[in-house]
């Protein structure tokens, strides 16, 4: 709407500029979400804020121990180490005890978290489970619960889109047009639209790119090729903007997904 505001400011302006921009035939609009799927979206939501929370935690507990010669990689499961050892006589005496007791507190929150993350996973997978678009989005490698309740909470509807790759360019995976003068150059993705869903598919897809790393990937297949050629993030992101657009084939048909035919010589 704002290319269509006049100089200056006040609501009869912004009135004939939003009079304005719904005339234009190609303008786009957002989808009316229903209550229930602000409800459901909600959950996600959560869930992002909790999961964030924790990394906080982990962070500070990791820098905090740190500081008294105690260095822990990355990840929860080594910060879980850390808390086993601090009931040690080495850790446990080599800090003072109100740093010991402030570390305690941490990481009692952390274990907090933990179950309160574990619940609403449990609740996304329940939810999964009840809804039919969701079993459908499921038999897409890759789409656990977690993706495909969080496609049906918060995606619009597939009919939005003209096509998929409309669908993939709203999550922000197909890469900027940056073409002139008749020649055409993409460049990286543009990460716009929904970061959450984002996300999801393309750690969806790392999951499947890890397991055709340990297995193998089908022979002559296209991530067999793209692994071949491409570094190993830039084919995750190109295989997520392959399953958004499955998923919005899925959506569109309503439809279960069915794995391409093997091609013998």
């Amino acid at each position: 709407m704002k290319p269509f505001v006049k100089r200056n400011k006040n609501d009869a302006i912004d009135a004939e500029a939003i009079c304005e921009a719904a005339q234009r035939p190609n303008m786009r609009f957002v989808a009316v979400k229903r209550e229930e799927q602000q409800a459901a979206a909600l959950v996600f939501r959560t869930r992002d804020l909790l999961v964030r929370q924790r990394t906080q935690l982990i962070n500070a507990i990791r820098g905090h121990l740190t500081e008294y010669g105690w260095v822990a990689p990355k990840g929860p499961s080594y910060v879980a180490m850390l808390a086993d050892l601090l009931d040690e006589d080495e850790m446990g005496s080599s800090l003072p005890p109100a740093a010991l007791a402030l570390i305690r507190l941490m990481l009692d929150l952390m274990a907090d978290l933990d179950g309160r993350i574990a619940e609403l996973d449990g609740e996304i997978a329940r939810r999964a489970r009840e809804d039919a678009v969701s079993r459908r989005l499921m038999t897409i490698p890759g789409v656990g619960p977690i993706p495909a309740a969080a496609i049906a909470a918060l995606a619009p509807p597939a009919e939005t889109f003209a096509k998929g790759r409309d669908f993939a360019a709203w999550l922000g995976l197909a890469p900027l047009q940056k073409s002139t003068g008749g020649k055409q150059k993409l460049g990286a993705s543009s990460k716009m639209g929904e970061r959450t869903l984002r996300r999801l598919l393309i750690i969806g897809s790392m999951a499947v790119i890890k397991q055709a790393a340990r297995r193998g990937a089908p022979k002559g297949s296209w991530l067999e090729q793209m692994l071949a050629r491409k570094p190993r993030m830039l084919v995750a992101v190109a295989l997520a903007n392959k399953m958004a657009r499955i998923v919005w084939a899925l959506l569109m048909k309503q439809e279960s997904y069915k794995a391409p035919a093997a091609v013998t010589a």
